[in-house]
């Protein structure tokens, strides 16, 4: 009984009964789908968040106002409320900040943009000149707008996606055009590239970007900034350029340094991309888990069905043992057999979760990325299954005595 026999005979047992071994196997089939299905979705979900935050710019630096600051009796301000941060904060930090290659202040205000008979409620932001590669955004048509337009407080704008093929729904070319937002007229000078919802489901494209004075003046009539954009020399040089960023605006706003009561508040990419990986990582787990039990349910199967073959087969036994075939080798015979239906199931589970997966992405858009390690994990574990529930029946197997098991009817 060397162990191709083995393996020829736990096959053949298998095929005598067909149905009785698939019926064996389903748990383990729908277990490891599940577990593939699960995790593909999962990953899919981590890859789809960190692609959509890096589309903001990857080496993107936000700083907002914190209410974090004290006032008279011990109460503290909605960080709506705050004008903390100043246009002079964006110049200390480009001059100050060696690891910081871009900043941009912005404001923004909602409103009615027009063109002709058409209207779109959308946002208007402005930003400076460094915006646009702090977010590594180009431009479909046109031009970006330049340094002197914002010093001068021009009323240029470039249009987003979303705002043009609402705004101009049948394709003209807008550059050159004018445009009114909120009534005042703006002169059109690009379309931006498309780029997409963000992770948080927001239309990027849904946006007017005009020079950062000529919204701060013209639109608002304010002096403060609602928000600062910069952008860190590299990815690698993201907490260098953000301690160096803190260190600039404690300076500016005469702040302890201990950074205790610190007036703004500094988020990278990096954070974000980790804060939301890690919650869908959870989600992740949990649901893996879930569909984990259905393993343990396909194992007691398998323990089950493996009593049951090692009762029929009594006679069987007996009749190897008392022509020379030891303990152990009945042992591997029952644990072969118990292993076989284990990863024989685990190969359709696989192929059943591979198609889940597409099935998935193919009728209700979610992203899906199937990993080679969640595969090498379901056969590791459906092998592991096999051993372990199949090993006491086995063991059972093997202690029989041989007379015994051939008086056995």
């Amino acid at each position: 009984m060397n162990l191709s026999n083995l393996f020829r005979i736990a096959w053949k047992a298998l095929l005598r009964n067909k149905l009785r071994a698939f019926l064996t196997m389903l748990g383990i089939i729908i277990g490891v789908a599940s577990v593939i299905a699960m995790t593909a979705i999962g990953e899919g979900s981590k890859k789809s968040i960190s692609d959509q935050l890096s589309s903001m710019g990857s080496n993107m630096i936000t700083i907002r106002p914190s209410s974090n600051v004290n006032v008279s009796g011990g109460a503290r301000i909605g960080a709506s409320g705050l004008q903390t941060l100043k246009p002079q904060d964006a110049d200390a930090i480009s001059k100050g900040a060696p690891d910081v290659s871009y900043v941009s202040p912005a404001v923004q205000t909602n409103g009615q943009s027009i063109s002709g008979p058409n209207n779109w409620p959308t946002q208007l932001q402005g930003v400076n000149e460094d915006y646009f590669s702090i977010r590594d955004w180009g431009i479909a048509s046109g031009n970006l707008f330049t340094k002197k337009d914002v010093t001068s407080s021009n009323k240029v704008c470039l249009l987003g996606q979303t705002v043009y093929t609402n705004l101009f729904p049948n394709g003209e070319d807008p550059v050159g055009s004018i445009i009114r937002f909120n009534k005042v007229p703006m002169k059109v000078i690009g379309i931006l590239s498309p780029k997409g919802s963000n992770a948080f489901g927001q239309d990027q494209d849904d946006v007017i970007i005009a020079p950062f004075n000529t919204v701060q003046r013209r639109f608002l009539g304010i002096t403060y900034v609602q928000t600062i954009y910069a952008a860190s020399t590299n990815e690698n040089t993201s907490q260098q350029a953000t301690d160096q960023v803190s260190e600039i605006l404690r300076k500016q706003h005469k702040l302890p340094v201990d950074g205790s009561n610190d007036d703004f508040s500094v988020r990278t990419q990096a954070e974000l991309i980790s804060t939301m990986s890690s919650t869908s990582q959870l989600l992740t787990v949990l649901l893996s888990a879930i569909a984990g039990i259905s393993l343990i349910v396909g194992g007691i199967g398998i323990m089950n069905i493996m009593y049951v073959s090692v009762t029929e087969r009594t006679k069987e036994i007996g009749l190897r043992m008392s022509i020379g075939a030891r303990g152990k080798d009945i042992l591997y015979q029952f644990l072969i057999e118990a292993v076989m239906i284990s990863i024989t199931g685990g190969i359709i589970g696989v192929a059943l979760g591979i198609l889940s997966s597409e099935l998935v992405t193919f009728f209700l858009s979610w992203p899906t990325f199937i990993t080679e390690s969640s595969i090498i994990i379901s056969f590791i574990v459906c092998a592991v299954t096999g051993v372990f529930f199949g090993y006491y029946p086995a063991l059972k197997a093997s202690k029989l005595d041989p007379i015994e098991a051939l008086r056995y009817e």
